[in-house]
């Protein structure tokens, strides 16, 4: 974390508390933490809490955390924090008591992230020039996986072997694995396939949700062993247009929500069942959660540049299933939005769509 990307994120805390009104903000989720300490490696069980707090105030931050991570995260991940004095508590002391380990915030006005929740997402979610950097590093590292494993994937291996390969491959980069899925072609009506040993067969396809430094990258592809079946080469076309008619709607100023009824109309506009939308979430703002937050009929949350989203609309065909799903960032050029796709590998085949490349199914 340089000094600047540290004060950069304290003066929009403090801002925020100039607006608000109010003394501090207690931060406690893994979003909001790892985004203010520039992605540190801030759990042990990826399915538990946060293992420290951060109470921001105008004149820094106070951090707690138990005694048996305070050299770890001394060491390696707070190294860099100015203005921080850590809180060492015993393992069974509540972090969330902030009075309790700083007493000074006893009679403040100390807001608790539940009460800014969309406040915090409208600072979190537009991402400064080192965020980007490590983004993009990240997304592509994960593409690459895609291109090695299933590259190399046969129609016998099964789900598990190649979740398996999938994520050991993450893990090597430095990622923590949030979600590993894979389906074959037994298995393909499920939208959220946890793998099993069932065989790839005709068609897999495989789901990675990885997260470094804080930031998650968001990624599907397809892998097909042989030719199409009737009809499979169109409608794998037309997900990719109901995709790309999302991201045309995609203008700075206005509210999330705003999306929703163009999703609506892009499955029927494209062959697809008019009802598909209902069937599986459709993806959202990314960065430093999966969906952070999703598109939903009332997300107010503002489209900003800057912001990263992850798409994922997903459609069943004559007993096919289709699915797109990349990292992306949405940037001006020339004053106009522009959408640059950060999980890309050149040796993943692609189809035009628009303007920009988007990923085919791998033939073997």
């Amino acid at each position: 974390m340089s000094h600047d990307e540290y004060k950069l994120k304290h003066a929009q805390l403090v801002a925020l508390l100039d607006e608000l009104g109010a003394d501090a903000i207690f931060l406690s989720t893994s979003a909001t933490l790892s985004w203010y300490l520039a992605g540190a490696r801030i759990h042990v069980s990826l399915a538990g809490a946060p293992i420290l707090r951060v109470l921001v105030h105008r004149d820094g931050c106070e951090i707690a955390t138990p005694l048996s991570e305070s050299d770890r995260l001394l060491a390696e991940e707070l190294s860099e924090v100015p203005d921080a004095r850590l809180h060492i508590l015993d393992w069974y002391a509540p972090l969330d008591d902030y009075a309790a380990w700083f007493p000074e915030a006893r009679g403040q006005n100390v807001l608790p992230e539940g009460r800014i929740e969309e406040q915090l997402r409208g600072v979190r979610t537009v991402l400064c020039d080192a965020e980007i950097s490590r983004y993009r590093s990240l997304c592509v590292d994960t593409a690459g996986i895609f291109t090695q494993v299933l590259g190399e994937a046969r129609t016998e291996n099964s789900e598990r072997e190649i979740a398996a390969k999938l994520s050991a491959a993450a893990i090597g980069f430095g990622g923590e694995v949030l979600v590993a899925l894979v389906c074959g072609a037994s298995r393909s009506a499920f939208r959220h396939p946890l793998p099993t040993e069932a065989p790839l067969g005709r068609k897999a396809m495989a789901v990675l949700c990885v997260r470094r430094g804080g930031l998650i990258a968001n990624v599907t592809r397809w892998v097909r062993f042989g030719g199409p079946l009737p009809g499979e080469l169109k409608a794998e076309k037309a997900i990719l247009q109901v995709e790309h008619e999302i991201w045309e709607s995609l203008q700075p100023g206005n509210e999330l929500k705003s999306v929703f009824p163009v999703v609506q109309a892009a499955y029927p506009l494209h062959g697809f069942d008019p009802e598909e939308w209902q069937n599986h979430h459709q993806g959202g703002i990314a960065g430093f959660n999966g969906r952070d937050p999703r598109l939903t009929p009332d997300a107010t949350d503002i489209i900003r540049t800057n912001q990263a989203y992850a798409w994922n609309p997903s459609a069943v065909q004559n007993g096919m299933t289709f699915k797109v799903e990349d990292t992306v960032l949405l940037t001006e050029r020339d004053g106009r939005p522009t959408v640059e796709v950060l999980s890309v590998d050149p040796m993943w085949p692609v189809v035009r769509v628009g303007n920009l490349d988007r990923p085919a199914v791998l033939v073997r």
